[in-house]
């Protein structure tokens, strides 16, 4: 080959590599953005075999047609205690598969802990089921589920509908007064003014593409002052807006039939709960199905005494736990 061809051949190659260049860098800015990584989230520190004990799953998942739900419970109570004997039942009847997690210290110790098995619940039962996940929360079982979702947030992707009842969101100053000495790591962390809900609340307070349905009454007695409960970009639903001076307790919105109903619209619709969408008669019901005055009294009573009995023999600390460095 002469000189002149050698020239002309690297001028083609120029020109082709230049092009192939090009035409990546061109396909790299048009592309979609790449997923959150689940490697660059916090480690969980927990042990799997810990977390796996905790979660509470039917033995198979016998309805594919349907979300599964996740519930995760509140302050000093238990799967049982606060689900096991309305809500599970109750939605196993109305056909989906429940699964429930039992949170470490009945919920007095450190949130960031305890948020860990919400975690590992959600990918656990998106995985087993290929389906996203729809999870409710009572009381501070809400801070955990908001917490997964804004440190992990690959989770966004695997969460349908967030439904959270009775929730704490900017602190409630219950735990201001328990905490002006010693008391539990989480009722620090839920107090007014804490290093948590700031990191908590910073930024979107409802992050990703989750339907987030947010249940409250202004008659609770825990949720003080009410308006601590909406969040910015939920749908914010008052008991009270649904139903004229209806009287539900913080603990009765585990078993007051509106709220629900407004769970099942939001679990059976896309998007949240509508209250448009209730049946005529709504506020005639008293009790959700299959629910007794009778169970509902003692259910309350033994809740009463379990929180009694935490705040006076949980492990107590002088200042909340210091937020993990993710949340810094």
């Amino acid at each position: 080959m002469n000189r002149r061809s050698h020239a002309t051949a690297r001028r083609s190659w120029a020109r082709t590599l230049g092009a192939s260049l090009v035409a990546a860098f061109v396909a790299a800015l048009l592309a979609p953005a790449p997923a959150a990584s689940a490697a660059a989230e916090p480690s969980l520190n927990t042990p799997v075999a810990t977390l796996d004990a905790a979660l509470r799953c039917p033995s198979s998942f016998a309805h594919p047609d349907r979300e599964p739900v996740l519930l995760v419970h509140g302050t000093s109570s238990t799967y049982d205690e606060s689900w096991g004997w309305n809500y599970a039942p109750a939605l196993r009847d109305a056909g989906y598969d429940v699964c429930g997690v039992e949170l470490p210290n009945r919920t007095m110790g450190d949130i960031q802990d305890s948020t860990e098995y919400v975690v590992h619940a959600i990918n656990k039962i998106q995985a087993a089921t290929g389906r996203k996940v729809d999870v409710i929360g009572h009381s501070q079982g809400n801070m955990q589920m908001r917490w997964a979702l804004k440190w992990w947030p690959s989770l966004q992707a695997k969460v349908d509908d967030a439904v959270f009842l009775a929730n704490p969101g900017h602190g409630i100053g219950a735990g201001n007064l328990f905490c002006v000495g010693w008391c539990a790591p989480a009722l620090h962390q839920f107090s007014v003014g804490s290093n948590f809900l700031a990191a908590l609340n910073a930024g979107d307070e409802t992050p990703g593409a989750v339907s987030y349905t947010n249940i409250y009454s202004l008659t609770d007695e825990a949720i003080i002052p009410f308006t601590t409960a909406p969040l910015d970009g939920a749908k914010n639903i008052a008991v009270q807006d649904v139903c004229l001076g209806r009287v539900v307790a913080h603990f009765s919105m585990l078993y007051d039939a509106v709220t629900y109903k407004l769970v099942l619209d939001a679990l059976s619709h896309d998007g949240t709960a509508i209250p448009s969408r209730l049946p005529f008669g709504k506020c005639l019901d008293v009790n959700l199905p299959g629910v007794s005055a009778a169970e509902a009294t003692a259910a309350t009573a033994i809740t009463a005494a379990q929180l009694s009995g935490e705040l006076l023999n949980a492990t107590k600390v002088p200042a909340e736990p210091p937020l993990r460095a993710y949340a810094s």
